[in-house]
């Protein structure tokens, strides 16, 4: 499993430092959690700190938009430094417009589903996307318990994914730690985002070790 350490719970007045603190404790990705205050009851960053940061890292920036519309932003966040950009399913944005934008980009796309979405919701959209997030919490803020009912989810999509003989990888991202990250890869996921479980570990590369042995 690989793992994307999610920003959203390091400290924001030292974001360079930790983001190179995380590059150095074996982090494959690192998770960037953008949330407009409309889709979800929360701000966060937006494309200036995503740029801000990009120096500090050559890690892969998994940017996860949590927020209305996404298509209107794509550029923004492709010129700030995106390699993955995930977006809501949920969102107001036409899915297949959006991906085709973010191609066009030269980012890799995601698709992400609420909890209470199905996961059949994404199916015809595998053969267009990098990636499948499944959020295992509600999506709006950090430090929340895993939905272990999640997993039958993750488990359906894997299997879709297999029938295509695809290569779309799944993230799962909520309440992941030491113990619910081998959950979630006993399921399926290929990645997990990790926030308190990382940043707040007493040993973050002995934490990221862990989830990328499952």
């Amino acid at each position: 499993m690989k793992v994307a350490p999610s920003m959203l719970s390091c400290n924001f007045a030292l974001m360079g430092e930790e983001t190179e603190k995380i590059e150095k404790a074996g982090a494959d990705l690192i998770h960037l959690d953008v949330m407009d205050g409309h889709f979800v009851p929360n701000l966060t960053i937006g494309p200036g700190i995503i740029k801000a940061l990009r120096p500090y890292t050559k890690l892969p920036f998994d940017v996860h938009l949590m927020i209305s519309d996404p298509l209107s932003y794509i550029d923004a966040f492709a010129d700030a430094g995106a390699d993955i950009i995930t977006f809501h399913l949920e969102a107001d944005s036409d899915p297949d417009e959006t991906i085709e934008k973010i191609k066009s980009s030269g980012i890799l796309p995601g698709i992400v589903i609420k909890p209470k979405t199905p996961a059949e919701a994404v199916f015809p959209y595998l053969d267009k996307v990098y990636m499948v997030l499944v959020m295992t919490v509600e999506p709006g803020f950090g430090g929340q318990s895993f939905m272990s009912d999640m997993m039958p989810k993750v488990a359906a999509i894997k299997e879709e994914i297999r029938k295509r003989s695809s290569e779309v990888l799944i993230e799962v991202d909520g309440g992941i730690t030491a113990d619910t990250a081998s959950v979630a890869a006993k399921a399926g996921a290929d990645i997990c985002v990790s926030g308190t479980g990382v940043f707040k570990a007493p040993d973050p590369a002995k934490a990221i070790s862990y989830m990328q042995s499952l």
